[in-house]
């Protein structure tokens, strides 16, 4: 009872504008989004709610709608900066703002690396969004250690880079740890609980809608 209450009456939610769930992948579409980076993102965002879902039932108010948004959309403009080596953290924000959704381009804009690792124990949605995101690789659920391990072979090829790399590593472990106090399961049991969460049937029936158009 308390998910629903959240999700649907939080105050937050009424004076934000966030996209609906086809709205984004109308967005996905407009950006020509390659068809892996939208099979990372539909799972990052199963991820992300499975975690909201647990958090609200565990009396913590995160708007489901904003962390749903922006795990859709948080690599909306990955794709094309393949060619134009922009920060598709800080553009994808930026671009996510220009439509009309700041609060939820803040979030995406923090995606990669959040701007505040805060001491509070109550998680929020850009803590979720954030961790979700480190949770998978490529389309697939993975423990922490393997999608960190990947990204610093990836890019940590110079010392500046690997620095940072492992201290963002360093506090997603102690994120995963907040995280984790407040819910019901461990950070192993994610992928078998994703698979059992009713939401990736719909986000599956969009993927496929939107192939098909």
């Amino acid at each position: 009872m308390l998910r629903f209450f959240v999700d649907y009456c939080c105050k937050e939610d009424t004076e934000m504008q966030i996209p609906t769930q086809k709205e984004c992948f109308q967005y996905i579409s407009q950006m020509e989004m390659m068809d892996h980076i939208v099979s990372h993102s539909i799972q990052v965002c199963r991820v992300a709610l499975l975690l909201v879902d647990e958090l609200n039932q565990g009396g913590i108010p995160i708007s489901r709608n904003l962390v749903q948004a922006a795990a859709l959309l948080h690599d909306i403009t990955k794709t094309r900066s393949f060619k134009t080596n922009e920060n598709h953290a800080a553009t994808a924000g930026q671009w996510i703002t220009s439509q009309g959704y700041p609060e939820v381009g803040a979030i995406v804009r923090q995606h990669v690396q959040l701007d505040t690792y805060s001491n509070s124990n109550i998680p929020t949605e850009v803590e979720v969004v954030n961790y979700a995101d480190k949770r998978v690789l490529h389309d697939k659920i993975v423990p922490l250690s393997e999608r960190m391990n990947y990204i610093l072979i990836r890019y940590g090829q110079e010392r500046p880079y690997r620095l940072r790399i492992r201290n963002v590593w360093k506090k997603t472990e102690g994120l995963e740890r907040k995280i984790f106090n407040r819910i019901s399961f461990a950070p192993q049991e994610v992928d078998q609980y994703a698979n059992q969460h009713p939401f990736r049937h719909e986000l599956c029936s969009h993927s496929l809608n939107r192939s098909s158009s």
